[in-house]
């Protein structure tokens, strides 16, 4: 499931006209960096790695939209960048891997 969400998101970025190639192959690069360290979390932490993976669709989806909602893209990156919270110690480039994935989505929602 954790995969197939990713992969969504893959599809959604590389479908979405108005992102410049070099801020796609980030976007790539991170969400490849993404998958590797939430497979890791998903062996102990399966709900959380989900959650991550969920707010990680939700953001993009609402940094990739038509009509953007400042709004709702704020929310769906504080959910993402809350949804590691707690790991900050245990997995810090789990963290720095969603942070700069949330970076660069707002980036995309100016």
């Amino acid at each position: 499931m954790i995969e197939e969400t990713i992969k969504k998101i893959e599809a959604r970025i590389h479908g979405t006209e108005f992102i410049k190639d070099e801020r796609r192959k980030e976007l790539s690069q991170l969400l490849t960096t993404l998958k590797a360290e939430v497979a890791d979390l998903s062996r102990t932490h399966t709900d959380q790695a989900q959650s991550i993976v969920g707010f990680a669709e939700l953001s993009a989806h609402e940094a990739t939209r038509a009509e953007k909602n400042p709004e709702l893209l704020r929310l769906s990156l504080e959910g993402l960048s809350s949804s590691v919270g707690e790991f900050e110690k245990s997995h810090p480039a789990l963290v720095r891997v969603v942070n700069a994935v949330s970076q660069t989505l707002s980036n995309l929602g100016i």
